[in-house]
């Protein structure tokens, strides 16, 4: 599969951006899918000791990756604890 996407590349040099940006845009998808199974409080991979890991949470905990018109260090605690 490499040798022949090396000869295009050779025979068709506009393909390099192609190539590029899907490239670009295949490790950027991945990396964001690690970053959601890792950093996601939603995510439980040690249930024996952390089953909810969402109930540990401060309020002020940002876990989104982009908050628009949210600042989480006015949130105060209105939820009990378990």
């Amino acid at each position: 599969m490499l040798l022949t996407i090396r000869k295009q590349i050779r025979n068709h040099p506009a393909l390099i951006p192609l190539f590029f940006f899907i490239g670009g845009g295949a490790t950027m998808s991945l990396l964001y899918l690690a970053r959601l199974g890792l950093r996601n409080p939603d995510v439980s991979w040690d249930r024996k000791n952390n089953p909810e890991p969402w109930n540990k949470l401060s309020p002020n905990y940002q876990y989104k990756f982009y908050a628009v018109n949210m600042d989480y260090s006015k949130l105060k605690k209105d939820r009990p604890d378990f």
